[in-house]
């Protein structure tokens, strides 16, 4: 099962003092505290733009793909019952999931035709790239691992580490369904996009061996009713 929201579960929990004594209410933070967590919240979105605009100089048509990607990704988790932290990282993560290919080269991500094991072996490097950049900007952490191990199948046959069920972080689990549904929807170089009903065909028999099949379930559920209004965006959520 997934998790259920933070916001329920503190209500459950009886609320004590930062000596632990149960009925006082909660010392309110330290302003300092406070104002150095407002730095780092500016700070951290100062970075999250700066790469989203990396993305679009990179190809704004990826630009446009993370958009959509991102916001597939937070209609599930919200179906899920993810609380407001699992939505925020998972947001991010989705937006920068592709960040890592900007250390590939254009010839090789705009190549029309096949590429060769080696141009292949070198795209299959994009999520450790993605994951170098964004493991030690503070509060990235988690972003970053989601990043890692969006390519990673539910079976165990993925990459880069070739992690298998719910060793897989969630949020990667998430991604790569949703990923996987707006790539085959887009246009490439050496193919036209697909339509809905055929996409939906073909990830089906997915469940629980490239996905998770309660992600998959779940979203093959929404997309139907979401497809329109989610492939109508055109720029960045930022």
């Amino acid at each position: 099962m997934y998790p259920t929201s933070a916001i329920n579960r503190r209500a459950q929990v009886p609320k004590t003092t930062g000596a632990g004594t149960a009925g006082e209410p909660l010392a309110l933070p330290n302003p300092q505290v406070q104002e150095l967590e407002d730095e780092l919240k500016v700070t951290r979105m100062g970075t999250l733009h700066a790469l989203t605009m990396m993305l679009d100089i990179k190809d704004v048509k990826t630009g446009r793909h993370a958009t959509r990607v991102a916001e597939w990704a937070v209609r599930v988790a919200e179906r899920m019952g993810l609380d407001d932290e699992e939505l925020r990282d998972l947001e991010i993560a989705s937006i920068l999931h592709d960040i890592g290919k900007v250390g590939i080269p254009d010839a090789i991500l705009l190549k029309p035709g096949r590429l060769t094991d080696s141009e292949m072996r070198l795209v299959k490097r994009h999520p450790e790239f993605g994951w170098a950049m964004l493991r030690s900007i503070p509060g990235f952490e988690r972003v970053s691992l989601q990043v890692l191990h969006h390519h990673e199948r539910f079976d165990g046959g993925g990459y880069p580490s070739g992690l298998a069920g719910e060793a897989i972080p969630l949020g990667a689990r998430i991604v790569a369904v949703v990923d996987t549904f707006d790539a085959m929807m887009s246009n490439r170089p050496y193919r036209r996009g697909l339509g809905v009903s055929e996409i939906l065909d073909r990830l089906e028999p997915e469940q629980d061996a490239q996905f998770d099949g309660e992600i998959l379930r779940l979203f093959l559920d929404i997309a139907g009713e979401h497809v329109g209004e989610v492939g109508q965006i055109r720029g960045p959520s930022l």
